[in-house]
């Protein structure tokens, strides 16, 4: 099926910025940080200032520094009652701006009605040295202060100033000229950060068994289950088959925890007494640090721990001891890849315990340089304003640019990198509005600008890539673009051999495969793991917000939407277009009434219950079945079953997308969408064509026989070699909102 061509306005545009990358210069930036413009900046670092005169009655100052350049003034904090004080902060002022010849620092005296000069000292901006990293930083220097007439005055001030790039190690700390209006509180929330994300791991309660249980009531048969709580997570095991005060499960619940380890893992044995309630007969409490960490398919030892249980007596709450024990396997999963993000745009996928990760095979660097056409995203003093910073997250580095305050063309120019370890991972980068620039109140959210997915296996390496990628966000309305952001990117590969090699490699580690998750329980834990990241890295200063971390992780990309249920059906059709003129050419030889077709039939059709799942259908599924349409059920109930649709059309949707997945990597064989696969795929069918040619069809055919046929002590849980190749393809997901 033809697709229309994307809209000019939505496409990807190549540019040319003047970056260092490939340049031949002499300037060292160019091999350090060479994948953004240089930007010039005049930083001023006041350390501290001694021997200041007292400007109050008591002999006392109260001191503080003005840094005035031009039109531009950066005030330090103040101090009460300090002769000698130390501020050790940095002034950076973009050179772009920069209008006046002389930079003027003042040292004054913070009072009430009009503040006192103390001091000042005076440079000429002619003067002032460069430095370029790696160069040493500039040692400050002690600076006799005087008077606005230029005599000598008492007292002295500790300064370094220097002309520097953003390359610069002060760069990210300091107080910028172009954030001059930005109060002092809301500076921290502005400036650039790099976090990470915490380490998670997958928690493995295998629950056997429980021993000599004193229910309440001893003339019933118990209805036990065991209740596991950790954190705000809560399992629970199913009621045991055998209903004695002897229980057994041998099921098992599976958490996601970070370190450090903050909340114990609290069980509890339940006797469900009544509808709807529970009788406590036993707790018990385990802090995680004790827990044993395994890094393989190794069972771990089981463990028989006391229960406890409380009871109150004449209103005061007592411990019972009693012989009551529960029978338990617990560990830490080390060997599985705690999945965070959405499978088809994972940037990571190493199995936490460290000591199973594979060598890197290369650098990622990435230069965000510029946003282009920003849209207002809020009111200021009655005129849209946009204060934009970007987001970028590959593996469990977060980076944050700092925040270019009311500007719809910010040019941030800064440069991160990130070590790779499997090329077939994605690199996403977010826009945001940040909303507590101005003071926002505590409910402010940083609204989302848009993003950009990145795959790594559709860079060629040492290739510097500089393009203007559309900013998409979908409303109500429909999608609506918000403005473009410059990214310049290069893939540098430091082992051939280990790159090539990770194409035979299962997509995640082993334990997915020799042990592995369903997809209800894979689905309930990323949730979980998106959530204590999210609340984690809102944890650190500045905030990394819920709202940012969750778009970035695509939080919300199981839902239901009839959109990209159209958008996977679609891909579908694209890729199957070629089999279906196949199909219709063969449907006019070949009809129904082939002998051959007749022979295959041995059976009448029937109806198969189990095939139409009625034998296991649900009242309420029947009830729905034979609802009137329009509905004739009240409105309470029509909201569960939309909200089941929903759940349930949201995995025929990722089903769908699958499918969609594995036929746009048949295409990507030859596509040379991957290079590198691309090539590992012709140079197989080359010597495998060698081979065919020198080999008889059917030596070919019985070789091919065995292998298929083999004994099963021969197979292996893994993966084979060309499935893992195929599930490394690149497809469209990456590109889709």
């Amino acid at each position: 099926m033809q697709k229309p061509p994307q809209s000019i306005d939505f496409a990807l545009k190549e540019t040319s910025p003047k970056i260092g990358a490939g340049a031949v210069t002499g300037d060292k930036l160019s091999s350090t940080y060479d994948l953004v413009e240089q930007m010039q900046y005049l930083y001023v670092r006041v350390v501290k200032a001694k021997d200041l005169p007292g400007k109050d009655v008591t002999g006392g100052c109260d001191p503080y520094v003005e840094v005035k350049l031009g039109n531009y003034k950066g005030v330090t904090k103040h101090f009460e009652k300090k002769n000698n004080p130390e501020w050790n902060q940095v002034f950076a002022f973009s050179k772009e701006r920069i209008q006046a010849s002389v930079l003027e620092v003042y040292v004054k005296d913070k009072d009430v009605v009009a503040d006192d000069l103390i001091g000042r000292a005076l440079f000429d901006l002619n003067e002032i040295p460069k430095r370029i990293p790696p160069d040493s930083p500039l040692a400050p220097q002690w600076y006799r202060l005087e008077d606005r007439k230029g005599d000598k005055a008492k007292g002295e001030l500790m300064l370094a100033v220097w002309m520097g790039t953003q390359a610069d190690e002060a760069f990210p700390e300091a107080w910028h000229s172009d954030a001059a209006s930005v109060g002092p509180d809301a500076v921290a929330s502005i400036r650039s950060k790099v976090y990470l994300s915490p380490k998670l791991w997958y928690v493995r309660v295998n629950v056997i068994e429980a021993q000599d249980l004193v229910p309440n009531d001893k003339s019933r048969f118990p209805e036990v289950f065991v209740k596991a709580m950790l954190g705000n997570q809560a399992l629970r095991t199913r009621i045991s088959q055998s209903k004695t005060i002897n229980p057994m499960w041998n099921e098992d619940l599976m958490f996601v925890v970070a370190e450090p380890f903050e909340e114990p893992l609290v069980l509890s044995v339940e006797d469900r007494v009544g509808g709807n309630k529970d009788e406590t007969l036993g707790k018990c409490v385990i802090p995680l640090h004790i827990v044993q960490r395994r890094l393989d398919h190794r069972p771990v030892n089981s463990r028989w721990l006391n229960l406890e249980k409380h009871v109150i007596v004449d209103g005061e709450k007592k411990e019972i001891k009693f012989a009551s024990r529960i029978h338990l396997r617990i560990c830490l999963e080390g060997g599985y890849h705690v999945l965070d993000e959405s499978t088809h745009y994972s940037s990571d996928l190493r199995p936490t315990a460290k000591q199973l990760w594979r060598p890197s095979i290369g650098i990622l660097e990435l230069g965000i340089l510029s946003a282009h056409g920003l849209m207002p995203m809020k009111t200021k003093d009655g005129r849209g304003t946009t204060d934009a910073y970007c987001v970028a997250k590959y593996g469990q580095k977060w980076i944050r640019t700092r925040t270019i305050v009311d500007n719809f063309m910010p040019r941030w120019n800064e440069q991160y990198t990130w070590e790779v370890f499997d090329t077939c991972t994605v690199i996403t980068v977010g826009v945001f509005d940040n909303g507590h620039v101005h003071g926002g109140a505590g409910g402010a959210r940083d609204a989302r600008i848009g993003k950009v997915r990145i795959r790594l296996s559709t860079l060629e390496a040492d290739r510097v890539y500089t393009h203007l990628y559309p900013l998409l966000v979908l409303h109500p309305s429909g999608v609506k673009k918000t403005g473009e952001i410059q990214l310049a990117l290069r893939f540098t590969c430091s082992s051939l051999i280990n790159m090539l090699h990770m194409y035979s490699h299962p997509l995640l580690p082993k334990m997915h495969y020799i042990h592995p998750l369903s997809v209800i329980q894979l689905d309930v834990l990323r949730h979980q793991a998106m959530q204590i990241v999210s609340t984690r890295l809102s944890r650190a200063e500045p905030p990394l917000r819920k709202e940012v971390v969750e778009y970035m992780l695509d939080v919300d990309s199981h839902m239901w939407s009839m959109r990209r249920s159209k958008a996977n059906f679609f891909r579908i059709m694209g890729v199957l277009s070629g089999l279906i003129a196949v199909g219709k050419w063969f449907d006019q030889i070949c009809n129904w009434r082939n002998p051959l077709t007749t022979i295959l039939i041995r059976h009448p059709p029937h109806m198969d219950t189990r095939l139409s799942h009625a034998d296991a259908a649900h009242p309420d599924e029947l009830d729905e079945e034979f609802d009137t349409f329009p509905t004739s059920r009240p409105s309470d109930i029509v909201r569960m079953r939309y909200d089941r649709l929903r759940s349930i059309a949201g995995r025929a949707q990722t089903v769908i997308g699958d499918l969609a997945t594995q036929g746009e990597r048949f295409q990507s064989l030859l596509s040379w969408r991957d290079p590198r696969a691309t090539t590992l795929f012709v140079t197989f069918c080359l010597i495998a064509a060698l081979v065919l040619y020198v080999t008889p069809f059917q030596v070919v055919a019985l070789l091919a026989g065995i292998y298929v046929l083999r004994h099963p002590r021969f197979r292996h849980k893994l993966p084979s070699t060309p499935l893992n190749f195929f599930r490394r393809l690149p497809a469209r997901s990456d590109s889709m909102l």
